[in-house]
């Protein structure tokens, strides 16, 4: 197991590593996150949902994402009330107190994908989340050492030293946890690192003499690595090409529950688009296309959004002419009316949306989550994406449908050919879609071949490399149980 010091520290990024380094020596390995806080998440081969991380590492690892990978997903609604999700589907919305009396419960779902796992792969790196020395949330923990004393792992602590007081981070977190779990960690990795190794080397030998635990690596920080988020957004570029030799502008409002952010990541790494995602109190640009996201308070972040100028915005930049793309919450929002009766995503009741289509918008306890394929309405281009969305679209005027999909027809295009709105995540990642709708959008680039899954596994292969660069292997391969080139 892989756990960290802090939420960010590299933990997402080395269970990705291990994976795929040790897929290519034909181990069948499997990743697992027992609980997972995230808004970003992708629909499974066995018709459930599960964090965007664990899916990225069931790729690195070879397999197809399946609930069993993360079984208890926890997706915020508010900052005290989350919706959960066991073994890929919602059960309830739960606040925080009465999620921590549900945990023992939680822990069966839990124990019990861990053991279908066990019974099918070679091996299973898991991930923890956030830090194992949270004292408040040390009862009835299922997300970190909780999880690895019921199942007895070895653990991994990981720090990121670009945020500095690395050695205070690791001795600290050892420090706050019982004898059992400090006997448990079995080696620190290094995150991040800048400069000259030869100047960090005495504080490593302090370090391993201080806690009596050896440094099993120190991975540089990676310049230009993607690898896709768990949930924060992201605060850099991951492309290599600087804003200023980027001549489309895409802008996307940073909602208080924006999900599924990575829907853009092809779009940040195109080299002709410079994308930003505009927060709370900044200005907004002027762009050649607004996408508004997914939500998972749709009616609170469309509240956010008047507050925040945005729809003064958006009818300033449709009357120059700026497209306009609205997904899942996003695409709610461009209807009338948005109605919530039983208050899933807040208090009960209804919010007139942009009124840009005439739609109106039901929630319903039932999530509709399916991975789609289709053909755009116009041009028969192909699309493929998933659905992950609560609420049910009705259109009380005709218009023009965005895709011809194998369920039947998503979203709709305006009369205007302005606005376009979809239910489809993950529409950018084909690189014939993502250049039709660019194209749609009024890019003279979007001829351009870019192919985000090549990138993607590229960007895996790297971390994989760096498992045989900068870690301890041989060490690996004790803790697997593992002799070298022996699955």
């Amino acid at each position: 197991m892989i756990q960290g010091t802090t939420s960010d520290a590299g933990k997402s990024m080395l269970v990705t590593a291990l994976c795929r380094w040790l897929s290519r020596q034909d181990i069948r390995v499997a990743p697992f996150k027992p609980q997972n806080m995230a808004l970003n998440s992708v629909v499974t081969a066995d018709g459930g949902e599960i964090g965007r991380a664990q899916a990225v590492q069931a790729l690195a690892a070879g397999l197809a994402p399946h609930t069993d990978m993360n079984p208890v997903l926890l997706k915020p609604n508010t900052d005290k009330k989350a919706q959960i999700i066991i073994h890929g589907h919602a059960i309830a919305n739960m606040d925080a107190g009465v999620f921590h009396d549900y945990k023992s419960v939680a822990l069966r779902a839990v124990l019990e994908s861990h053991t279908r796992l066990s019974n099918q792969y070679d091996r299973i790196i898991a991930e923890g989340a956030g830090s194992p020395a949270e004292i408040n949330l040390r009862a009835h923990d299922i997300a970190n050492m909780g999880f690895a004393e019921a199942v007895d792992c070895p653990v991994i602590l990981i720090t990121d030293i670009d945020r500095g007081g690395v050695f205070a981070h690791l001795a600290g977190t050892l420090a706050l946890l019982n004898e059992s779990e400090q006997a448990r960690i079995q080696g620190f990795v290094i995150n991040r690192f800048r400069g000259d190794k030869a100047l960090l080397d005495p504080g490593l030998d302090w370090l391993e003499h201080y806690t009596g635990k050896p440094v099993l690596g120190v991975i540089p920080y990676l310049q230009g690595l993607h690898l896709e988020a768990e949930d924060a957004l992201p605060h850099f570029s991951a492309s290599t090409v600087s804003p200023e030799q980027k001549h489309f502008r895409i802008i996307v409002p940073a909602l208080p529950r924006i999900s599924n952010h990575t829907d853009f990541d092809p779009l940040r790494l195109q080299p002709h688009v410079h994308l930003q995602f505009i927060g709370p109190g900044a200005t907004i640009p002027s762009a050649d296309l607004i996408i508004l996201p997914g939500s998972k308070s749709v009616r609170a972040d469309l509240n956010w959004l008047r507050r925040q100028g945005w729809e003064q915005a958006i009818h300033r930049h449709l009357r120059y002419g700026g497209k306009l793309i609205g997904i899942c919450g996003g695409f709610q929002m461009l209807g009338r009316l948005i109605h919530d009766p039983d208050g899933l995503e807040g208090e009960a009741g209804s919010a007139s949306g942009f009124a840009f289509f005439n739609m109106e918008t039901t929630l319903k306890a039932d999530k509709i989550l399916r991975n789609t394929q289709g053909r755009f309405a116009a041009n028969g281009v192909a699309i493929t994406g998933y659905e992950i969305h609560t609420g049910v679209s009705a259109h009380h005027s005709h218009y023009q449908p965005a895709f011809h999909l194998a369920h039947g027809d998503d979203g709709a295009i305006s009369d205007d050919g302005l606005i376009l709105g979809t239910y489809l995540h993950g529409i950018f990642e084909s690189p014939l879609a993502c250049n039709e709708l660019l194209a749609w959008a009024g890019s003279d680039d979007s001829g351009v071949t870019f192919d985000y899954h090549t990138i993607r596994d590229a960007q895996i292969n790297r971390l994989a490399d760096c498992v045989d660069q900068y870690l301890d292997t041989a060490q690996l391969y004790r803790l697997l149980n593992l002799h070298p080139n022996t699955p």
